[in-house]
């Protein structure tokens, strides 16, 4: 009994990184801001985020000796630094890890930062899958 009180409070004092699962509907609303960014539309934001982290905030992909982060995968090459990839550009200014929790104002910022340097072809999902037929990505809750 007394370790699983002391297991308790630990986990009150240190609280497990705030990750989300959201659904379309939800992450239209905190996406509003980027809709029309760079010309690409809320609908085409939501189709390739799907595609590519599933809306899973705590997504990690390992790809080719680099590792991508959070829903809209961002790397730790050039845009995140983490422990793997000290040597990391960081064109964001920011750590990796920041990437996996449920704040997205970071991943948005970060996300303008690359369309506006790489365009949107650099979500490899995004032209075989999210640049036509758009319509069942639109939430009608808006």
């Amino acid at each position: 009994m007394v370790s699983f009180v002391s297991l308790l409070l630990v986990g009150i004092m240190f609280p497990a990184l705030q990750a989300k699962q959201f659904t379309k509907c939800e992450l239209s609303q905190v996406l509003r801001g980027m809709d029309g960014y760079g010309g690409i539309t809320l609908p085409e934001w939501i189709c390739t985020i799907f595609h590519i982290s599933g809306y899973d905030t705590q997504t990690i992909v390992n790809n080719s000796g680099s590792t991508e982060y959070g829903l809209f995968q961002i790397n730790n090459k050039l845009w995140c630094r983490d422990n793997q990839n000290p040597q990391s550009r960081n064109i964001c200014d920011i750590s990796c890890d920041k990437l996996l929790d449920d704040d997205l104002t970071d991943d948005m910022m970060c996300a303008k930062k690359i369309l506006d340097n790489e365009g949107i072809d650099y979500w490899l999902a995004h032209k075989p899958l999210c640049s036509e037929k758009l319509d069942q990505w639109l939430c009608e809750k808006l």
